[in-house]
């Protein structure tokens, strides 16, 4: 990310500086305070091989940002019980989701149904699948059905209920109900955090209950995420990294995380995903017909 933090910063309109996303090293810092909770600025400067005036000054953006708290040298990050707006969180990582959606692509035949949970890479994968054709796609993610109409001869399905504004989600006991109506070839879904033990957290309960009624109703689960997530914290727990058939990630997990999914789950790593297609594309069909 850009060093300049002035060049990064906009304005709250109460006159208090945000963090635009498109800084990368501040985004790579956040990752860092995600996975270890508090950093020295010496430790920070080491790492990204600059001085500790340049990780001051990105330090102290951050903390403006309420992104980061200011500790006796260094800093701590400031746990939140809400997530990041909707349209802030899409453009984060946005290349990573963007390589992780064209991996699940790359795993989903055409002429099967498949369902799409709500979420910021899940999106990006219905984006990667609306070349694809004859989908019959349920999802409760606007977005994504909105990517997948653009091609006429997907089927896209989506519930009644109330729009979770300003999210373009839909949440709640219908948009459960119509997951668990199907029994889908793919059940496609994101994640709010992954705790170092690997149990799956969101920010709501209804958040974690559409991932439930998505994961019982499909003969195959991916589960999406890029690396920030881990070592995420969010209150509400659902579920485990172990769950999912398939787990596609943009970077090699940790040997602990990495251990746990041995035998169990098959894990894409978006960065070796050009050289598995064609096992990918074979995992698939055997996948469809689980």
């Amino acid at each position: 990310m850009s060093a300049n933090p002035a060049s990064n910063l906009t304005n709250k309109p109460e006159g208090k500086p945000v963090l635009k996303p498109a800084s990368l090293r501040h985004n790579e810092i956040i990752a860092l305070f995600r996975q270890h909770g508090f950093m020295t600025m010496e430790a920070l400067a080491e790492h990204f091989a600059v001085t500790t005036q340049t990780i001051r000054r990105d330090i102290n953006a951050l903390c403006d940002a309420d992104i980061l708290r200011r500790r006796h040298g260094g800093a701590e990050l400031i746990l939140s019980a809400r997530n990041q707006p909707y349209d802030m969180r899409r453009i984060n990582n946005l290349e990573q989701k963007a390589e992780i959606g064209a991996a699940v692509a790359r795993l989903i035949p055409n002429a099967c149904s498949v369902l799409i949970g709500i979420g910021t890479t899940p999106e990006q994968v219905a984006l990667a699948l609306a070349k694809h054709d004859h989908l019959t796609v349920i999802t409760n993610n606007l977005r994504a059905a909105l990517a997948l109409s653009t091609n006429q001869n997907n089927q896209v399905i989506v519930p009644g209920g109330t729009l979770r504004f300003p999210n373009p989600e839909i949440l709640g006991n219908d948009a459960d109900k119509l997951f668990r109506n199907f029994r889908a070839d793919f059940g496609i879904y994101g994640v709010g955090g992954v705790d170092t033990d690997g149990t799956l957290l969101d920010f709501d309960r209804m958040e974690s209950s559409s991932r439930q009624a998505l994961r019982e109703s499909c003969r195959t689960q991916i589960l999406v995420t890029d690396n920030s997530k881990f070592g995420r914290q969010a209150p509400v727990r659902g579920g485990h990294l172990s769950d999912p058939d398939i787990l596609v990630t943009d970077s090699p997990l940790n040997p602990t995380l990495a251990a746990m999914l041995a035998g169990n789950t098959r894990v894409v790593v978006t960065s070796q995903a050009d050289a598995g297609a064609d096992e990918e594309h074979e995992t698939a069909a055997i996948a469809a017909g689980k």
